[in-house]
């Protein structure tokens, strides 16, 4: 039998990607990525984490069965001093895409893209179903790429009227305040008090490296739907473990979520269990678990990041250069 010929991979850089994915094709492809892990109908999500000095890499993989099957694996490194010494994103890596039934390596992609929207898409998705409808005010906790994506992808959810940024940085949150209320149009103001801020709001997003809890459980207000964003390694932390007693919690992946998520830390100091946990959030996209039941219940999404989003996002990018037909190919088995 004759070999079928290669129809080579395609290489794409992050501003190829950037011209390619916009949030509002990415919160669609995310919700239904969420919800196709609910009906089974993906290839199971795993993750591995390895540290390094001053930093780590974690490396997640999954697919989605969807007109055909995509495999997606991607390879971060996360080094948060990257910026300030060497002038390079604190987060990059790379995604490859691979055909699902046969296993050939579509496409090679930059990652970087991809992880700040799929991220903010996740939040978006989150908040269509665990916030309330007339949610008007919205604290953004960390100012950075991520900061700004969770706020532009809220807007497509929520109609806001006032937004608090808040950071450690305060020339970063400076900036994004002036800049995002010049983008989308509405109050962005930079706070200094983030509890006055969070007890003031509808929805409060974490997205920072922090190592320890900054958002407190008497902060927030009945009512109030939590993002939970950075934690996605066991070594980070940014809500009170307290904050999962008694609240709903939904997370995106149950068990990576009680290893590197926001959710581990209160498990492992005995304040919840699993079963206290509501559900995954694919569950309440489809339908199998209800999502905010009442106005004053306090809601939270424990959000590490899955692989799922990643390969949902990446065949998006595949088809659109595919259809546009200026993929830049080649061979690595000619």
């Amino acid at each position: 039998m004759n070999e079928q010929k290669s129809p080579g991979t395609i290489l794409l850089t992050r501003s190829e990607v950037s011209a390619t994915l916009t949030i509002e094709r990415c919160i669609s492809a995310v919700e239904q990525a969420f919800k196709m892990h609910a009906q089974g109908q993906t290839l199971p999500p795993g993750v591995l984490g390895v540290p390094a000095r001053d930093g780590g890499f974690h490396i997640k993989a999954a697919g989605l069965k969807l007109d055909r099957t995509y495999f997606a694996v991607k390879t971060n490194g996360n080094f948060f001093h990257n910026r300030e010494r060497y002038g390079m994103p604190n987060i990059q890596g790379i995604i490859i895409l691979c055909d699902g039934d046969n296993g050939y390596p579509l496409a090679i992609m930059d990652s970087i893209e991809i992880t700040i929207q799929r991220t903010g898409a996740a939040t978006a998705v989150a908040a269509k179903y665990l916030s309330r409808p007339d949610s008007k005010v919205a604290t953004i906790c960390g100012c950075g790429n991520q900061g700004r994506i969770q706020l532009r992808a809220l807007m497509n959810v929520r109609q806001l009227k006032r937004v608090y940024a808040w950071d450690v940085d305060e020339t970063s949150v400076r900036r994004f305040a002036d800049e995002l209320s010049t983008e989308i149009g509405i109050s962005v103001t930079a706070i200094s008090d983030l509890a006055e801020a969070v007890k003031k709001s509808d929805i409060v997003v974490t997205c920072t490296p922090s190592r320890r809890d900054f958002l407190k459980a008497d902060w927030v207000a009945p009512g109030t739907f939590i993002a939970a964003v950075g934690a996605d390694s066991e070594d980070k932390q940014e809500l009170d473990p307290k904050l999962f007693v008694g609240n709903k919690i939904v997370v995106d992946i149950l068990d990576q979520c009680a290893v590197i998520g926001d959710l581990h830390h209160a498990l492992r100091q005995g304040l919840v269990t699993k079963a206290d946990v509501h559900s995954e959030l694919g569950e309440v996209v489809a339908g199998k678990k209800p999502g905010r039941t009442s106005e004053d219940e306090i809601t939270i999404f424990d959000s590490t990041g899955t692989a799922l989003q990643d390969a949902a996002a990446a065949a998006i990018v595949y088809e659109k250069t595919i259809a546009a037909g200026t993929a830049n190919r080649i061979d690595f088995f000619g």
